[in-house]
């Protein structure tokens, strides 16, 4: 599903050096449950963000079902995030402006879905992540446990071939969290979706069923559980 070869990443501000990821070498496979798990600064995040397309290696490459990236053009590659990959952030992004509906058919409406069929696949979803009585609020009008559900339905809805999540307890109370990540582990197991998670929470890498640990940006551990 995704393939890191050899990939160093380098960042320079003002003429400082500074390296993220040293040689890493890492294949997550089709519905993996994995978090990439490691301190602030082990390069979780860089490496969920190369896997993501929204940051190129310095030197290595990174493959999407065996398509490499390095080679595609911005608008190739803003296709496949778009027809490929979901996301989750830490800090939901989602529009403010727009309902939870709407939020969730956004990626829809991006793709070309038909608005009849964008509305009902997003109350389906909506539904799933328990929120189908709170589509028409805003984000604004919701918890933050409520925001991050809606993110989730909004990545899952299109049906993408892998989730990413950046830290996506990190603003949620110990309940609320595990609720989310039940929620999680239910799209895995019923829709095969692939999960990647980059985090420190515990509760996170307790219920991962694959670990990869980083410290100073290599790959320390990794271990996989029996099903």
């Amino acid at each position: 599903m995704l393939e890191a070869r050899a990939v160093t990443k380098i960042y320079e501000t003002r003429g400082v050096e500074t390296v993220a990821l040293r040689d890493v070498t890492l294949t997550i496979e089709a519905g993996e449950f994995t978090a990439l798990a490691g301190p602030s600064g082990s390069g979780k995040t860089t490496l969920l963000n190369l896997y993501g397309a929204l940051d190129v290696p310095t030197r290595g490459e990174i493959l999407l079902e065996g398509e490499a990236l390095h080679g595609l053009s911005p608008s190739e590659l803003a296709q496949r995030r778009l027809q490929k990959l979901g996301f989750i952030f830490q800090a939901y992004n989602l529009i403010p402006v727009l309902s939870a509906r709407e939020n969730v058919e956004f990626v829809m409406e991006l793709q070309g879905v038909r608005p009849a069929e964008r509305k009902e696949r997003a109350m389906g979803v909506l539904g799933e992540v328990g929120l189908g009585d709170l589509a028409d609020k805003r984000p604004l009008e919701m918890s933050g446990g409520q925001q991050q559900r809606v993110a989730v339905a909004r990545a899952i809805v299109s049906e993408p071939r892998v989730v990413l999540a950046d830290e996506p307890t990190a603003n949620l109370d110990s309940r609320t969290a595990e609720g989310l990540l039940d929620l999680m582990h239910e799209m895995n197991r019923r829709h095969g979706v692939t999960f990647l998670f980059s985090t420190h929470d515990p509760m996170v890498i307790e219920k991962s069923q694959r670990r990869v640990r980083l410290r100073d940006g290599q790959i320390v551990a990794d271990e996989s559980l029996a099903a």
